[in-house]
């Protein structure tokens, strides 16, 4: 995928996952963010900072954009295959987001 066609902050999400970079991961949500994975609920840049850095930690969890789809006017749906240090690597994702005004609202992420 040409990942041109990435909104900005979406970009940057990838980047931050790449690098394993858990303050700009976070810097990508809005203060009040939501972000629900494997199910838990993180709220907030603090709780989501802390969320990825322990799944960097664990997981080494590298992105490759697959597909980006806009589904209404906020909300999109990005397929991206992870690779790391997990049982099932690699897969492929769907993180369902909420952007609004540059920054993700909400991420929800399912298999």
């Amino acid at each position: 995928m040409d990942t041109t066609d990435l909104p900005k902050v979406v970009l940057g999400l990838v980047k931050a996952q790449n690098d394993f970079d858990a303050v700009a991961y976070a810097d990508c949500f809005s203060e009040n963010a939501e972000v629900f994975d494997e199910g838990k609920t993180y709220k907030g840049k603090k709780e989501i900072k802390a969320w990825i850095e322990d799944a960097n930690k664990r997981y080494q969890v590298t992105m490759s954009p697959v597909t980006y789809t806009e589904t209404d006017t906020d909300t999109s749906i990005l397929s991206a295959e992870i690779s790391g240090s997990f049982s099932g690597s690699p897969l492929v994702l769907q993180y369902h987001l909420t952007i609004m005004e540059e920054e993700i609202y909400s991420l929800e992420i399912t298999s």
